[in-house]
């Protein structure tokens, strides 16, 4: 099935109205993209960032016209800021099938493949995790999350109890427990993340040993290692909450920081008793490593 794609550049004040009006007309989805090259790091959790010269895209059905939308649009809209209309049609297509030619195997610290089906490894000394485009962030593709599976892949972690603090696709939980780790506890906000998490742990036979908690179910308790790849801003107003899951002597594992926001980060958790080792940085991004006093 193909669709109606059409846009519009407008300012931050005027979007969302845009936005509600092309959900009016019968758009079965509306996009929000930089019209310019402004950066966005890190806006709180409850606000989606709309940049100064915001494009709004919206899909419609074939038989829409498009334009008898724009007419509609430019005459609800007289006096604001609207330019650079774009009507287009956009072909389906295969996303899952495109995207997986983009993604090929991946190997950490020698000792952890995560491979799309079909490619799987079976080198000597590894192990492979199957995973595939699915519902959730979490790839191995983002230096975020490779910075995790590299400390993964790099470290003893067999037998060892852990906490998945956002723990989006899984990845991370289910190569913990391929990599020798007894228990994994999978908590995210976001309903769909747990169902992915759910589904690359029966893909990759570990199901057994893994659980799955929205925040306001998760009973806190100290594990022998947490892992928390979100964002520095969450990290930061959590530190008490994601410090306390750490036993003593326990390690902890922080991403989705950028280099500049590393110091903030290490900071809040030295105040919760962690030792934190310099930043591991992986092009604009970093990893945190640290464990808790005893």
């Amino acid at each position: 099935m193909a669709w109606h794609q059409l846009s519009v550049i407008t300012d931050e004040t005027t979007a969302p109205d845009i936005s509600e009006f092309f959900s009016e007309l019968g758009a079965v989805s509306v996009t929000y993209s930089d019209a310019d090259d402004e950066p966005v790091y890190e806006p709180a959790i409850d606000q989606t960032k709309i940049w100064t010269r915001t494009r709004v895209t919206a899909l419609f059905e074939l038989d829409t016209d498009p334009d008898i939308v724009r007419n509609l649009l430019f005459n609800q809209f007289i006096g604001q800021p609207l330019q650079e209309w774009v009507a287009e049609v956009l072909q389906d297509q295969a996303w899952e099938r495109a995207w997986m030619e983009h993604f090929q195997a991946m190997k950490f610290a020698n000792r952890l493949w995560i491979c799309p089906s079909g490619q799987e490894q079976h080198e000597p000394g590894t192990v492979c995790m199957t995973l595939d485009p699915g519902l959730a962030f979490g790839t191995g593709t983002h230096p975020t999350t490779a910075l995790c599976l590299e400390w993964l892949a790099g470290n003893d972690i067999k037998d060892k109890v852990l906490i998945d603090y956002g723990c989006g696709s899984g990845i991370l939980a289910v190569a913990a427990l391929l990599l020798g780790a007894k228990q994994a506890h999978a908590v995210d906000i976001d309903p769909q993340a747990l169902t992915a998490s759910q589904y690359n742990a029966e893909k990759n036979q570990v199901q057994q040993r893994i659980d799955y908690y929205l925040p306001e179910q998760f009973s806190a308790f100290a594990a022998d290692l947490v892992l928390a790849n979100i964002l520095a801003k969450p990290l930061i107003e959590l530190a008490a909450t994601i410090g306390a899951l750490v036993r003593p002597g326990g390690q902890l594992v922080l991403s989705g920081i950028l280099n500049e926001q590393a110091e903030s980060v290490a900071a809040a958790y030295r105040e919760q008793g962690f030792v934190v080792a310099p930043p591991v940085s992986q092009e604009d991004w970093c990893r945190l490593d640290a464990y808790k006093t005893d």
